[in-house]
């Protein structure tokens, strides 16, 4: 991968995470806000039954599912920096091949060739042994 490549991607990565911090910045509201606050911090329209109190936990739980999710994407996103800047970005930590450009567009902050992350999502464990050119 060349050097115009690489600046491309950190590019993109920098923009994602910006886009990403904003969205969790919104959730992070939604997420801390008291049971039964509006987001303005009033109380006024609290819920007033048991099936209001149940509906409202159940959007803060949603809310602090999708915070978790915001945060580990921003922790993939800088870690694909690093490997930028480490220079090791493109190669699958687990089995060292370089990552098809087809995976690197959809996820750019992939560190798993296709094979390996099947593999790893799967519960196995360990570099994948399949020999091909490229590790998608």
């Amino acid at each position: 991968m060349d050097r115009s490549e690489l600046d491309d991607y950190r590019q993109r990565l920098r923009a994602l995470g910006r886009r990403v911090s904003r969205d969790e910045d919104a959730l992070q509201g939604d997420a801390l806000r008291p049971s039964g606050a509006t987001a303005e911090g009033s109380t006024v329209n609290a819920p007033s039954d048991a099936g209001d109190m149940s509906v409202d936990q159940a959007q803060q739980d949603v809310s602090l599912a999708l915070l978790e999710n915001e945060r580990q994407l921003l922790d993939q996103i800088t870690a694909a920096l690093r490997r930028i800047d480490a220079g090791t970005f493109g190669h699958c930590e687990n089995c060292g091949r370089e990552i098809a450009r087809e995976r690197l567009e959809a996820l750019p902050y992939t560190p798993y060739c296709i094979e390996c992350a099947r593999r790893l999502n799967s519960g196995g464990v360990g570099p994948v042994t399949t020999a091909g050119p490229q590790g998608g």
